[in-house]
C-alpha cells in the first residue's frame, strides 16, 4: 500500500504577510528611498524593529520625517536616560493578580495574552514587560480564571498583550470559550493593532467567532495618525461593524507624529469616516527610551483646548495619562 503523505496545511494570508514583513531597519528604509544609516543599531538590538508591508507601503517616499516612519524606526534619542522615565510606567507589576491577569481598576481586569506583536512601536508602554514570566500561557489559564470567579464584580474582561489577535484562531477561540463559561462576565474588549497594521488579520472566521460570542464584544485600535487609514483599513473595520462589535480608537500624542492642531483634527475626522469611534488620546507613558516622544503636558492642554473647540463633542476622544495606582485613568 503507498503511503499517505499528508501536507502542511497552509499559512493563513494574514500569517504569510507577517512573515515577510521588514525587520530590517536599512530594508525599510531601502524601501522609502531613504538612507541606509538613518537608524541606530544600540535601539535595534534592544527592541527589534517589526513592521508589515502594508503598513510600511502608507508611509511616504523620501521623507526622513514621515509620521508612520517616526513610530517605528529606531533611533539613537531611544539610548538616552532620562529622569521619571522607567521600565514599567503604569505599574503593571503592583497590579499582577495572578499569572498573566492584571487587575487595576474596578469591575474590568485584563489578560496579558501575548508578547507577540505585529509592529514593534517604539514609544511601546510594554516594550519591557518580562513576558517570558509574566503572559498568559495554557498552563497559567487556570489561576486567572480561578481569580475571575472569585471576583464577582469584574464583568469586563481585556484582551491585551502584545497583541490578541497575534494568537492562531484555534487558541484565541478556545480563550473565548472559557470567559464565556464565567457567568458575571458580560464584555469581551480586544485592545489591538492588526486591524491598521495588518487589515487581512480581520477574516470572517474571525469576526464570527466574536460575533457569536454570548460576551458583548468591543474592540480597541490603536491609530495615532490620519495616513494610518487607507481603504483596506476601512474594509477590516467595515468588517467588525457588521459583526455588530463596537469599534474605538485610544491613540497615543506623540512629538513628531500628532502634536500638531492639524493632525489631530484629521485623525479623529478619519476614524469616524472609517467607522471607528474616538475614545481616548493618551499622553506618552513614560516608558524608559521614549522621552523623544513626550509633549509636555501644558502643550498637550492647549492642543486639546483648540481640539474642542474645532470639533464637535462625538468626535472629541478624552485626553487622558494612566497614573500607577490611581482607580481610574486621569483626565486632563
Amino acid at each position: 500500500m503507498a503511503s499517505i503523505i499528508t501536507q502542511p496545511s497552509p499559512l493563513p494570508a494574514w500569517r504569510r504577510e507577517l512573515a515577510e514583513g521588514f525587520k530590517r531597519p536599512e530594508e525599510l528604509l531601502a524601501f522609502l528611498g531613504l538612507p541606509a544609516s538613518g537608524w541606530d543599531a544600540a535601539a535595534q538590538r534592544d527592541f527589534p524593529l517589526r513592521v508589515p508591508r502594508a503598513f510600511a507601503r502608507r508611509m511616504r517616499r523620501g521623507d526622513p520625517d514621515d509620521p508612520l516612519l517616526r513610530q517605528v524606526l529606531p533611533l539613537a534619542a531611544e539610548n538616552a536616560v532620562a529622569p521619571g522615565f522607567v521600565s514599567d510606567p503604569v505599574g503593571d507589576g503592583r497590579a499582577r493578580a495572578a499569572p498573566g491577569l492584571l487587575h487595576k481598576y474596578h469591575g474590568r481586569a485584563l489578560l496579558v495574552t501575548t508578547g507577540a506583536c505585529a509592529i514593534h512601536c517604539r514609544y511601546c508602554f510594554r516594550r519591557h514587560f518580562p513576558y517570558s514570566r509574566a503572559q498568559l500561557t495554557p498552563a497559567r489559564l487556570r489561576p486567572a480564571l480561578d481569580y475571575l470567579r472569585r471576583h464577582e464584580e469584574i464583568s469586563e474582561i481585556i484582551l491585551s498583550g502584545g497583541d490578541p489577535l497575534m494568537l492562531a484562531d484555534a487558541r484565541l477561540s478556545g480563550l473565548i470559550r472559557a470567559l464565556e463559561d464565567i457567568p458575571q462576565l458580560r464584555r469581551l474588549r480586544l485592545h489591538t493593532r492588526l486591524p491598521v497594521v495588518l487589515p487581512s488579520r480581520i477574516t470572517e472566521a474571525l469576526t464570527e467567532r466574536l460575533a457569536a460570542s454570548r460576551l458583548q464584544c468591543v474592540i480597541v485600535v490603536h491609530v495615532n495618525h490620519a495616513n494610518e487609514i487607507d481603504a483596506d483599513v476601512a474594509a477590516a473595520v467595515t468588517r467588525l461593524r457588521q459583526a455588530g462589535i463596537t469599534v474605538l480608537n485610544q491613540g497615543t500624542l506623540l512629538a513628531g507624529v500628532n502634536d500638531t492642531l492639524g493632525a489631530l483634527v484629521a485623525l479623529q475626522e478619519q476614524c469616524f469616516a472609517t467607522g471607528i469611534l474616538p475614545y481616548y488620546l493618551h499622553l506618552l507613558d513614560r516608558t524608559r527610551g521614549t522621552d523623544h516622544f513626550e509633549v509636555e503636558a501644558l502643550r498637550a492642554r492647549e492642543l486639546y483646548e483648540a481640539l474642542r473647540r474645532r470639533l464637535p463633542g462625538y468626535l472629541t476622544p478624552r485626553l487622558a495619562r494612566e497614573s500607577p495606582g490611581a482607580p481610574y485613568k486621569i483626565w486632563f
